[in-house]
């Protein structure tokens, strides 16, 4: 099963990581009030930014937990697509510059 890593932006501008394995109902989930207590009503609605597919769900939760420890100005590039996270070594993650589009 494929499960998905991915980064919400809410209404308030902050950012928010999660995992999903279906990630249209986890977002109406989201939107609705139910599911992550970090997003509350004055969080919403929320949009999803960034989205990374993955193998498993060991794998999504190894990935999302290195995002969250990231700082807000990492994740922000994530978000804006400055950077991706690339494997490095076993399990570990790092941020890579993506090329300018078009280049």
């Amino acid at each position: 099963m494929r499960w998905h890593v991915y980064l919400v932006r809410c209404k308030d501008g902050s950012l928010y990581c999660g995992i999903a394995a279906d990630l249209a109902a986890r977002l109406l989930q989201h939107n609705s009030g139910r599911g992550a207590k970090y997003i509350v009503p004055s969080r919403r609605p929320v949009e999803c930014v960034w989205r990374r597919t993955v193998a498993d769900k060991s794998r999504a939760l190894r990935l999302e937990y290195w995002i969250k420890q990231l700082d807000v100005a990492e994740k922000r590039s994530l978000a804006e697509g400055a950077v991706t996270p690339r494997a490095h070594r076993e399990d570990g993650w790092r941020l890579v510059n993506r090329p300018p589009r078009g280049a």
